[in-house]
């Protein structure tokens, strides 16, 4: 963790700025109608869960190049978190992958507390081989044409979320690569219909305080069908397991021209939204860092979550899903945390009266005027005060390259090789 005087000096010299900026913001929205201190308050309880496997450097298929101070345990990786945390204070839970953090739950839970973290959903592999499996995923895993396969896939879920239960998670994420990448290669119907018996076994064991979150993406690793291709298929597989299960989007996992907000409108709808993992992309999953390429859009997809957010039961979970090829993971995480909460703040004060009437006007160019007033508004001094009022960094990126925290651990961690390809 970074010392606590290394945060309060880093403030010091942004204390004045800050509070003229929120001051003058604060008499901007007032004359909206707009009270700043409940927008801030509502900004400051807001959490986005952050990925074990994010703190480490990513990679392509082609190469990976790890800087210095990589993590190289799920221990490291909770330091690493907990940094995320302290300086933002926005990132209060994370998510496990197993097998790559498998660990004692003891040791785990003992580590959270030391970080002042907690376990968000939990995520299943069997799109990749572990050390010693009996069988490989190469040709599917919980859609394999093979029964032993499919049960070992299935088997690995359940021993996931019984290591959830007893590290405080609440979840289980499943995302299979299973499809084809050859016409004729599988026949579509009967490999569907394995998935789902794969899933119903899973869902079957289910905790009864949990929920089970399943993803779609529309290529890659398979390149001519995907089991789990789209949201429609998705929705299809939440309804046919039970009301404890759900869609979760993730915001790479489309083409470039689809319309995620309006999907994210559809399963709030039908009450089968379950959460997001988000990042952001140019041409498919490229796990870039959130707000990157479109904010826009990650405000539009905020201002559906906004207008639906007193419906009753709706509680989607949020976590950042991205690769970190080309800087360093906790400062990417960081900022992708403070992207999601200014689209978070941004969807809040939109002037929701007003659009209701241009949209019931059929006003187009008005009612895209209201988002856009709110979209072109910098909350900045919002997110900036939530977190000096926590404690936190008002600049947390200035904050941890002062700290020198990345040259203190690589003094202690070995150093990363690099040269193979791969996602972490």
């Amino acid at each position: 963790m970074i010392d606590k005087d290394t945060i309060a000096a880093a403030n010091e010299t942004a204390e004045d700025a800050l509070r003229a900026e929120y001051d003058a913001l604060g008499a901007t929205l007032d004359r909206r109608g707009i009270d700043i201190a409940t927008i801030k308050d509502k900004v400051a309880a807001y959490g986005v869960a952050v990925p074990s496997w994010g703190v480490g450097t990513g990679g392509t298929r082609f190469a990976r190049f790890p800087g210095i101070g990589e993590p190289a345990s799920i221990f490291d990786k909770l330091d690493d978190c907990g940094v995320i945390h302290q300086l933002t204070g926005a990132t209060p839970r994370v998510s496990l992958h197993i097998p790559w953090d498998d660990a004692s739950p003891a040791d785990l839970l003992a580590k959270a507390e030391e970080t002042g973290l907690g376990f968000d959903a939990m995520n299943s592999n069997t799109f990749s081989d572990a050390e010693g499996q009996a069988h490989s995923y190469k040709f599917g895993s919980l859609s394999h044409t093979k029964s032993d396969v499919r049960q070992q896939a299935v088997d690995h879920n359940l021993y996931v979320m019984e290591l959830g239960q007893k590290i405080g998670s609440k979840a289980l994420t499943i995302w299979v690569g299973d499809g084809s990448n050859f016409p004729g290669q599988a026949h579509m119907t009967k490999q569907f219909e394995r998935y789902l018996d794969s899933a119903r076994a899973i869902y079957g064991k289910l905790p009864e305080d949990w929920r089970l979150f399943t993803e779609h993406k529309i290529f890659e690793p398979a390149f001519y069908s995907t089991v789990v291709q789209d949201w429609g298929t998705n929705y299809l597989i939440a309804k046919e397991l039970g009301e404890r299960a759900y869609c979760l989007v993730d915001l790479g996992h489309h083409a470039p021209t689809v319309n995620i907000e309006m999907i994210v409108a559809r399963l709030i709808q039908f009450g089968k939204l379950g959460g997001f993992h988000f990042n952001d992309s140019k041409y498919g999953d490229d796990d870039l860092d959130t707000a990157a390429i479109d904010p826009y859009r990650l405000f539009l997809v905020f201002n559906e979550l906004v207008d639906a957010a007193d419906t009753p039961g709706f509680d989607p979970a949020h976590m950042l899903d991205q690769s970190h090829n080309v800087t360093d993971p906790i400062e990417s995480l960081m900022n992708s945390a403070m992207e999601v909460q200014r689209a978070y703040a941004q969807a809040l004060i939109v002037d929701r009266a007003a659009l209701s009437g241009f949209q019931e006007d059929n006003d187009a160019l008005m009612a895209s005027e209201t988002l856009k007033t709110a979209f072109r508004t910098d909350v900045t001094p919002i997110l900036q005060m939530a977190r000096r009022e926590k404690g936190c960094a008002i600049d947390p990126i200035a904050a941890y390259r002062r700290s020198g925290y990345r040259a203190q651990v690589a003094e202690t961690r070995p150093a990363s090789a690099s040269g193979g390809g791969g996602i972490v």
